[in-house]
């Protein structure tokens, strides 16, 4: 395998040159610019406009003289991690953030050899946003498994009651890059593969559209004037930001007393939403309790009703992780005596109808809703038809030559860990045969070694057509990228733990024989630095981050390796 380091462009002489640059490769990257926006238009149903909106009248025989011709794009790495990533500051404690030096980008040819001259010759095929695992968590939830942290330190997280303000803020960064960071061509859409919400509740699925299409948005259930959850149960397990409570965070990690701090996560806030197509995959999270167990009426009556375990005893704890963690109980009969058995630990907490589960018909469903259309497509990527078929996984144009698949690797039957049945597999087979001219991008929520039913045939069904450029997916909330005979897998980290990234990805054709696929991962627009002091929306969105970086037993490795990160990614063209 080799991999050779690019350096990043760090200072601003460097960049002004660079966007002043204007020779053939600029001229040809705009070429493919203009094809991938007109590709991304078929996403609306052929043209350029959503499908429905009305045509464009004609220009009266007064109306002035087109304007010039834009410029060129330029490839820029502001916004991204090639310009600066977060670093911690100090050695021990809690530790603040602040700026940090970019990450470089590394080319891998492990497929493919990289030609000296392909800088020169290539053309952007597609250029797009991946995000993935935003976990959108409603805090108050009765379901939750917050009481795993008397075994499992990393099983709740101190900044979970922000994830609504760090999903908006990735969005703000989304909207603020000026293309891709490679070729500089405009972003044509984003795919967000799945997790997107946690608890599998029909709130969280309000306030993820709402965040990633636009919108006002309350990240409250329950009682409308007051939190009620772990974080004031007077528990010292939990971190308590008021201050009331010396909590294990507090006095072993150093988090920090933040008055106030709950009210403001409660607050309502405003997402501008995406300023491009979105499209959506499904993950284990949004259709199963916890991740895992399937949906049954018991579970649905508690995630309404007004009790809650806030605690468990450690050996029950852990024995409980350990089950879910090799795929037991995924009908959720033992969890189900489990809560029976601690019914008197619950408290009483408000009911709320909107903290109910949905179906996976009914997941995909709200997509449809108007109110969530955003710069669309309608439904971002499922349709009626499909749901009348009961079925989550679809294809959608990219661009010209350039076709994207979004998997459903979930299990309607429980078990976290992925599932793709026959069903499923022949109608890709069938795709793939019938693009077989298309490059192909495929999307989904579980990587390889995840999905123990069926994984094996998907990843030789890809590797067998030959058109399948990358395989894009996330579920291990971390950095990785491995190659696959002809293909490359991306698997992108999360947006809930640290170090909270996205990824852009472009395509491009170098016209020597080989396709380059670039990964760039970006953070969210909030500031490196926090103010205790401020709880508006930028400011949780910082501390979301730096709690993150904070939080007791978190995983050290989640960003990956320099090869995992920033790269190019050679391969042959077939």
């Amino acid at each position: 395998m080799s991999r050779r380091s690019q350096p990043a462009h760090h200072s601003a002489t460097h960049r002004s040159a660079a966007r002043r640059a204007l020779d053939r490769r600029t001229l040809l990257t705009a070429a493919g610019a203009a094809a991938v926006a007109a590709g991304a238009g078929a996403a609306f149903g052929g043209g350029g406009e959503p499908a429905g909106a009305a045509a464009p009248t004609a220009a009266p025989p007064s109306a002035p003289a087109s304007p010039a011709p834009a410029p060129p794009p330029v490839p820029s790495p502001e916004g991204t991690t090639l310009e600066s990533v977060a670093a911690p500051r100090g050695v021990a404690g809690y530790r603040r953030l602040g700026e940090g030096r970019g990450w470089e980008r590394v080319v891998r040819e492990d497929l493919a050899a990289a030609g000296g001259a392909r800088e020169d010759r290539r053309t952007t095929l597609a250029s797009f946003v991946h995000l993935t695992d935003t976990h959108i968590t409603d805090v108050q939830h009765p379901l939750r498994f917050e009481y795993l942290r008397s075994g499992v330190p990393g099983a709740w997280r101190p900044h979970e009651a922000l994830s609504v303000h760090g999903l908006v803020s990735l969005v703000e960064r989304i909207n603020s890059l000026r293309g891709g960071p490679a070729t500089g061509a405009p972003l044509g859409f984003a795919m967000t593969t799945g997790d997107n919400t946690d608890n599998n509740c029909r709130a969280e699925v309000e306030w993820f559209l709402t965040a990633m299409s636009g919108g006002r948005l309350t990240p409250n259930t329950g009682d409308p004037l007051r939190y009620e959850g772990v974080q004031n149960s007077g528990l010292p397990l939990y971190w308590h930001p008021g201050g009331e409570v010396e909590d294990a965070d507090r006095l072993r990690h150093g988090l920090p007393r933040l008055d106030g701090f709950l009210d403001a996560a409660l607050r309502q806030l405003t997402s501008p939403g995406l300023t491009v197509p979105w499209y959506s995959t499904v993950g284990n999270h949004d259709n199963l309790y916890g991740g895992h167990f399937a949906n049954g009426a018991h579970f649905a009556e508690l995630a309404v009703g007004e009790r809650k375990l806030y605690e468990l005893p450690e050996a029950e704890a852990l024995a409980l992780h350990r089950s879910v963690r090799k795929g037991r109980d995924a009908r959720g009969e033992g969890l189900r005596e489990l809560l029976r058995a601690h019914s008197r630990r619950m408290r009483t907490v408000t009911p709320d109808p909107s903290r109910a589960p949905l179906t996976s018909r009914e997941y995909a469903a709200a997509h449809l809703d108007p109110a969530h259309t955003g710069p669309g497509p309608v439904g971002h990527g499922y349709t009626r038809s499909a749901l009348d078929e009961g079925r989550l996984y679809y294809s959608f144009r990219i661009a010209d030559g350039v076709l994207g698949i979004s998997l459903d690797t979930t299990d309607p039957d429980g078990d976290y860990r992925g599932h793709i049945g026959a069903a499923q597999l022949r109608w890709l087979d069938r795709e793939l045969a019938r693009h077989g001219d298309d490059h192909v991008l495929v999307f989904s929520h579980h990587y390889s070694d995840s999905i123990t039913a069926g994984g094996a045939e998907l990843t030789a069904l890809l590797e067998r057509h030959g058109t399948v450029a990358a395989w894009i997916n996330g579920h291990s909330h971390r950095n990785r990228i491995v190659p696959h005979g002809g293909f490359w897998e991306v698997t992108t980290a999360s947006h809930v733990d640290y170090p909270q990234l996205a990824r852009v990805i472009e395509l491009t054709d170098n016209r020597d024989g080989t396709l380059s696929l670039f990964t760039t991962c970006v953070e969210s627009s909030a500031p490196y630095a926090t103010d205790p002091g401020d709880l508006s929306r930028t400011g949780l969105a910082s501390l979301y981050r730096e709690l993150a970086f904070n939080a007791p037993s978190r995983n050290t490795t989640l960003a990956g390796e320099p090869g995992d990160r920033n790269t190019e990614l050679l391969l042959g063209r077939r």
